[in-house]
C-alpha cells in the first residue's frame, strides 16, 4: 500500500482489519492527493485522486463517502446507504468505511474479533454532542470488545478556541475543564485527543491507541483547514478484508 501518500495505523487489530490514512501528497492548496468534492478543488481532479487511491490500496470498492455535517449520526452500511453523516459501521468485508479531515479528528474502530469495524469523524462540535459515544452505540458489540485509534488531528498547542467551545464541553462533561488550558489572549488551548479519549472512556472503551499528530504544524505531511483554507481533505479509511491474509 505504499503507491499510496499516507501510513497503515499502528493499532492492535486482527489480520482481516484493513486501514489506511492518506496525506496531502505533495504542497500546494489541494496538495496532489485531496479525496474532498466540497472543498472548490476541480471535481475532475478529485475524481482521479479517488481512482488513484483505490487502485494503490487494492481497495475492494469505492469508499462509502459521507456527506459530513458536524453531527451525531452513524450509519450502519449494512442497512443503509451513505448520506449525511458523521460515522459509519459495517460487519460486511469489502466495505469500505472511510470519512475526510483536515484538522477534525478521525477516529478508527474494530472489535477484538475482527467481525466488525467503523470510523468516526470528530471535530468539536460532533465530539461535544456524542458523536463517539453515537458510533459506539451503533458498533453493537460490547464496549469492552472496541478497539479504538486516534488519527491525525490538530494539536492542543495550536487549537485555540473560544469559552463557547469549552462551555459546549464542559455543560455535558464537567471534567472536560481539565482538557482546556488558558492562554494569554483571554482564549483556550484544546486537547482534541484528550476529550476524545475521555468519551471513549465514558462510552466504555479502554483500549485506545494512536493520538499524538498535529496537522496545523505538520503542513508537510497534512492538510489544516485552520492554517490555510480553503484547503484538501485527507481520508481515514477502515475495511474488513474478507481474504483475511494481510494485516493493517
Amino acid at each position: 500500500m505504499s503507491a499510496a501518500p499516507g501510513f497503515a495505523p499502528s493499532w492492535p487489530a486482527p489480520a482481516n482489519v484493513r486501514a489506511w490514512v492518506t496525506e496531502r501528497g505533495s504542497p500546494g492548496r489541494y496538495g496532489s492527493l485531496n479525496l474532498a468534492t466540497h472543498v472548490g478543488d476541480d471535481p475532475a481532479a478529485v475524481s482521479e485522486n479517488r481512482t488513484r487511491l483505490r487502485a494503490a490500496l487494492d481497495l475492494p470498492a469505492e469508499p462509502r463517502w459521507l456527506t459530513q455535517v458536524h453531527g451525531t449520526h452513524v450509519v450502519d452500511l449494512d442497512r443503509e446507504a451513505p448520506g449525511a453523516a458523521d460515522g459509519a459501521v459495517t460487519a460486511r468485508p469489502g466495505v469500505v468505511c472511510a470519512v475526510l479531515t483536515a484538522d477534525c479528528l478521525p477516529v478508527l474502530l474494530c472489535d477484538r474479533a475482527g467481525r466488525r469495524v467503523g470510523v468516526a469523524h470528530a471535530g468539536w462540535r460532533g465530539l461535544s454532542s456524542g458523536v463517539l459515544e453515537a458510533a459506539i452505540a451503533a458498533f453493537g458489540d460490547a464496549p469492552q470488545q472496541v478497539v479504538a485509534w486516534l488519527g491525525p488531528a490538530i494539536g492542543q498547542a495550536a487549537y485555540e478556541v473560544g469559552t463557547d467551545v469549552r462551555d459546549a464541553f464542559v455543560m455535558r462533561r464537567p471534567a472536560a475543564a481539565g482538557r482546556f488550558t488558558p492562554n494569554g489572549r483571554g482564549r483556550w488551548q484544546a486537547d482534541l485527543y484528550g476529550l476524545a479519549r475521555d468519551a471513549l472512556a465514558a462510552a466504555g472503551v479502554g483500549c485506545v491507541h494512536g493520538g499524538g499528530f498535529c496537522t496545523y504544524t505538520e503542513a508537510e505531511r497534512f492538510f489544516s483547514h485552520r492554517r490555510e483554507a480553503p484547503c484538501g481533505r485527507m481520508a481515514t479509511l477502515i475495511w474488513l478484508d474478507s481474504a483475511g491474509s494481510r494485516s493493517s
